[in-house]
Parts: C-alpha cells; structure tokens; sequence
C-alpha cells in the first residue's frame, strides 16, 4: 500500500482520487510515499527516503523546500489555475474596495447605530466623504500574466479598462487565454508610470521580492491604486505605509495582513480569502491528487515545480524512472546498463529543465535488482525507481 500523508485539512473530493485498495490516505501516516498539503511549513520537516512526491493544493511553494526535495529526487506539485476563477473574482473586489472606498462607508455607517430617525438624513450629509471613481475607462496594469493575471487582465477589458501586461515569461497557453485587447508591454517601468491600477501576480523570487518599493511607487501616479493577492513580500511594507501617509499611492490592498498594515488609512488588510471558497478548494485537492496518483502509479509529471513535464504512455512490462542530471552522455550510460543486461527498451522519454533531468523507459520484460543496482551508481543519478 501507497501511503499519503496530509499534513493540512484537504477539500475532500481528494478522497475519491486515492483508492483504497491503493492507497492509505490520513493525517497519520508514517514514513509516506507521499505528500498532501495547503499552507503546511515544510522547511523544518525531515525529508525521509521512502517519499516520492509532495502535492501543494495550490498555486504557491515558499513553504516547501524545494531545493532540498530535488535534490533528493523528490517531485513537487503544485496546482497552478485551479483557484484562479476564485483570485480573480477577488481581484474585482480589490478594485471596487480600492475605488469606492467601500470599507471605510461600511465603517462610518456602523457610527451612526443609535442615530434613529436622523440616520436617513446624516447618510445624505455624510456619503460625501466616500466618493470614489468608477473604473471604467481606467488605466490597469496586470503584472504576471500566468492563469491568474490572464483571467484578471480579461476582467479588465470587460469592466471596459484600458489594460496593460506584463510578464517575461508568459507562456503560450496564457498568450492564447489573453483577450486581444490587452495591450502587452515588455518594459516595467513604462507599465507603471501611467497606471490607474495596479494588481500582481507573480512568484515570489529573488527578483520580485519588493518589486514594489520607495523606487518603483516614485515612478507611479499620485493616486494609483496597487492591489496584492499573489504573496506579500512582493511588496515592501514600510514603503507602502509611507508612500500612502504622503500621498504618493492612493491605497493598497492586500491579501496579507501584518501588524505594520493593519489599521492604516487606505490600506485594505484581508485575511487572504483570495481562494477560499469551496470551489476552488476542490479543485486544487482534485488536481493536486490526481498528479500525485499518476507520479507514483506511472511515473508521469504534471505541474511540478521541479522537474520538467513528462507524460508516456504505458509499454512494455515494466517501467523505469529515473532523476538525474542533466549532463553529458548520462543518458548513453542509462540505454547502456539496460542493453548489457539484455532488456529490450520499449519505449522511452526524457526531458529536462536545464540542471536537471527526467527519464522514463518502459522494458518489454522484469527487471531484476541487480539492474537497478546498476543505474544508481551512475555519476549523476538521484533515483531510480522501477513501477510494474
């Protein structure tokens, strides 16, 4: 038996996924073979020889360590656009919160509980205060246009904004979801100098930590509106704070409150809901399941952070995968081990992703230990495993 340990509570439509003849699937295994988790801090977690793969029912990894599970040739999924609908959706309430002042009314309103017949009268007196604009016609800046920032960015051209890209690396399947009416910019700094809005969606990496800093906001509008449902470290605190209290930035909302934000004027604190709804729960347990499932049942890789793509077919009897890497000749060392100890390789793929590299070679018939032995001690390999 498969075991999987969850180390969070997990949407239970993950449930039908593992089947039971299979797998052992809790809160309380021992020495797994494989992962469940949402916000689980893994960097102190002992990583044992027996897990194969960890599955992060969404969209972020800074709380795995995955430098340390490539190393020991451990896969790490993650379940990229399965909470975008729900972020998105989201997004439009930063927009509108950020626009209308919307919090603020909803906190003025409540003073005047005892007020009685004079409520009427001091909401017409009062409502001046929250005026806001509408964003029709307004400037917004998407910056990442991966699932998230391309349903974000076609949001934009539906509530009849003017939208901006901007993503380095955006992939062809984003390219193809982006309405043609998003105009795509290749220079940052031309992006946010003339922005109404602006919302991110990146990564967090070395070179987007404070991508939103005293230096970036100085090239913004007075009065831009910066939204933040993707990670907080993208943008600098105190910065923020600063710019706000000296009316360099209109306001800012984020997904990810601490005690520097909280509480201050124009800025929108929220205790990051942006996929916590039921359905996007779903569908990151669901995806993230069922990559788990063909990685250990087949060897196949989908959406992992770590290690490329690769998808075959089942051939032959038996099926070798192999982590490695991604250098000279290994590959003619593997074919080499399997052809001097007379197996037939039915089929076979490799991929890699530039330091390392992944490799799937289906045989015709068993093989025994010995041929296993054989490949781990190839210069290079980090692990060999056989699926029959």
């Amino acid at each position: 038996m498969n075991k999987i340990l969850k180390l969070n509570d997990i949407s239970p439509v993950a449930d039908s996924v593992f089947d039971t003849n299979i797998y052992n699937y809790s809160k309380n295994e021992v020495n797994p073979q494989g992962i469940m988790l949402r916000s689980f801090k893994m960097h102190d977690y002992e990583l044992q020889e027996n897990l194969l793969a960890i599955a992060r029912c969404g969209a972020g990894v800074n709380n795995i360590p995955v430098e340390k599970c490539t190393e020991k040739g451990v896969v790490v999924f993650n379940t990229p656009g399965a909470n975008a609908n729900a972020v998105k959706e989201h997004v439009l309430l930063a927009l509108l919160m950020t626009s209308r002042k919307i919090a603020q009314s909803i906190a003025w309103v409540n003073t005047l509980k005892d007020k009685g017949n004079d409520v009427p009268k001091l909401v017409e007196l009062g409502k001046g205060e929250f005026v806001g604009p509408e964003l029709y016609k307004k400037k917004l800046a998407v910056v990442g246009l991966g699932a998230i920032g391309a349903l974000v960015a076609n949001l934009g051209i539906s509530l009849g904004m003017e939208v901006y890209g901007y993503d380095p690396f955006i992939s062809i399947d984003s390219a193809w979801n982006l309405s043609r009416s998003v105009k795509h910019v290749t220079d940052f700094d031309e992006l946010i100098s003339s922005c109404d809005y602006l919302t991110l969606h990146l990564p967090l990496t070395e070179t987007t930590n404070e991508i939103i800093n005293s230096t970036t906001i100085g090239k913004m509008k007075p009065d831009v509106k910066i939204i933040n449902c993707a990670r907080g470290e993208l943008v600098c605190d105190d910065d923020i704070i600063t710019a706000i209290s000296n009316n360099k930035a209109g306001a800012y909302f984020t997904d990810f409150p601490n005690a520097k934000l909280i509480g201050k004027d124009n800025i929108i604190t929220l205790p990051h809901l942006g996929a916590s709804t039921p359905e996007a729960e779903d569908n990151c347990a669901y995806a993230a399941a069922k990559a788990l499932t063909d990685y250990i049942e087949n060897g196949n890789i989908t959406n992992s952070v770590n290690f490329p793509y690769c998808n075959l077919p089942r051939q032959g009897i038996a099926r070798l995968t192999l982590i490695h890497a991604n250098i000279k000749s290994i590959l003619n060392k593997i074919t080499q081990k399997i052809s001097d100890s007379e197996l037939n390789i039915s089929n076979l793929l490799n991929k890699n992703n530039g330091e390392y590299a992944y490799t799937v070679i289906d045989i015709d018939s068993d093989i025994d230990s010995a041929v296993i032995d054989g490949l781990k001690e190839i210069e290079g390999m980090i692990r060999v495993r056989i699926i029959r």
